[in-house]
């Protein structure tokens, strides 16, 4: 059975913040759980915004929450509106934050690891770097694209 290291965790903070950091983004908050939704790591730049880290913690609860990328999360809350207010209430813990920047963490066989979420600059580049921190970990992104 593989569950995602701790070694494989860090690869995957390291990588996105220096692939933030060679496209001049904004300072990022990264926030990685295993499949059953324990913090394995975290870290949040210098001269983030306030609370960064929670909206992170946001899109990664919300993605293992519903079992998918944070980007389908955002699509379903455009096209039910009352469901994701419903299941955010529900899921308890880290607000459910849908918007991309939530990504799952799948093996090569497809088997859930965990999920990876960032805040601090848009939507679409947190989740440039939370894909490219997953690829560099040898693991495989799911976006909900």
């Amino acid at each position: 059975m593989i569950d995602l290291t701790l070694d494989a965790a860090r690869t995957v903070v390291a990588t996105a913040l220096r692939t933030a950091r060679e496209r001049g983004f904004k300072p990022l908050a990264v926030v990685v759980y295993d499949a059953r939704g324990a913090l394995k790591c975290v870290e949040v730049e210098d001269g983030t915004s306030l609370r960064r880290a929670e909206i992170a913690s946001g899109k990664a609860n919300g993605a293992l929450a519903l079992g998918m990328g944070s980007r389908a999360i955002h699509a379903r809350a455009e096209a039910q509106p009352y469901f994701v207010a419903a299941v955010t209430h529900v899921a308890g813990g880290p607000a459910l934050v849908p918007v991309p920047g939530g990504v799952l963490i799948r093996s090569g066989d497809g088997r859930l690891l965990g999920a990876v979420g960032i805040s601090g600059d848009t939507s679409d580049n947190d989740e440039v770097c939370a894909v490219a921190g997953i690829e560099a970990a040898g693991l495989v992104a799911e976006t909900g694209a």
